[in-house]
């Protein structure tokens, strides 16, 4: 059984993603990992590059950032990424996720007998979304508990929308749930970083009116709005991440609402 990696990313330096830790979370599951990066100005394409893993291959692309329309220029670009997979299986992992190796086994025992299953088209994950820094998640139900992640290749399964599952001739797509995580950091940034973040995100959905009228004068804490379901986090974080956390952890103010963001310490096994 061949397992392709993919991911896609534009200007993943300026805006913080930890992009190189979310390649590095799976590449040790994958035959081979294709890495789409867009017209980036940042060195986002040489930190790829220095991860120096033959598996890799990166494609260059060109992001029409004219497709300003609910976000659908991220599956453009993820099924171009996916189109470019060999292998029997796809890992697609978002570059502000990343994979535990303490649960690859989890995974990989998942597959075997998925890849038996003709009625199964994907793999699903369970889901931690850290929220402000990285030891607050949210627990409410308005955040996706679980969301598909390894998919069947050349089965006309497809990215649809703004990439955030997966579609099969029109159609939802039947997956299992394997029961390990995926780590979502899109949310744990220091507040400037995040509003960079979110006003980049909101021009792949809005045009600049929306931008000027829902962005502009917003103090940096205020893109943490979502406060009403967080918790403490009292987990372990894929060793692949440790180091950025350790390093992270102290800029982490993160005060929005006269909520504090940051509390605990992170938990070792």
């Amino acid at each position: 059984m061949k397992i392709s990696g993919a991911a896609i990313i534009r200007n993943g330096v300026k805006l913080g993603y930890p992009f190189v830790e979310s390649i590095k979370s799976i590449l040790p599951l994958c035959d081979e990992f294709i890495a789409g990066v867009g017209d980036s100005d940042d060195g986002t394409r040489e930190k790829i590059e220095q991860i120096n893993d033959p598996k890799i291959k990166i494609i260059d692309t060109k992001w029409d950032m004219s497709k300003r329309s609910g976000g659908l220029i991220l599956s453009e670009q993820t099924n171009i990424a996916l189109e470019k997979c060999s292998g029997d299986w796809i890992f697609y992992i978002q570059s502000d996720e990343a994979a535990d190796a303490r649960e690859f086994d989890k995974i990989k025992t998942c597959l075997l007998v998925c890849d038996t299953r003709p009625d199964i088209d994907g793999i699903a994950f369970d889901y931690a979304h850290f929220y402000g820094s990285y030891y607050m998640v949210q627990a409410g139900r308005n955040w996706y508990k679980r969301e598909v992640r390894l998919i069947k290749n050349n089965r006309g399964i497809v990215s649809y929308g703004d990439a955030q599952g997966f579609r099969k001739n029109g159609g939802k797509i039947t997956a299992a749930s394997c029961g390990a995580h995926i780590y979502h950091y899109g949310w744990a940034r220091p507040p400037e970083v995040m509003a960079e973040k979110v006003k980049s995100f909101h021009k792949l959905w809005h045009d600049d009116k929306w931008i000027e009228n829902n962005c502009s004068g917003k103090e940096a804490g205020e893109y943490f709005s979502d406060l009403g379901n967080i918790a403490e986090f009292h987990g372990c974080h894929p060793r692949v991440m440790e180091k950025l956390v350790n390093r992270d952890s102290e800029e982490f103010i993160g005060t929005a609402g006269g909520n504090i963001l940051r509390t605990g310490r992170l938990s070792r096994r």
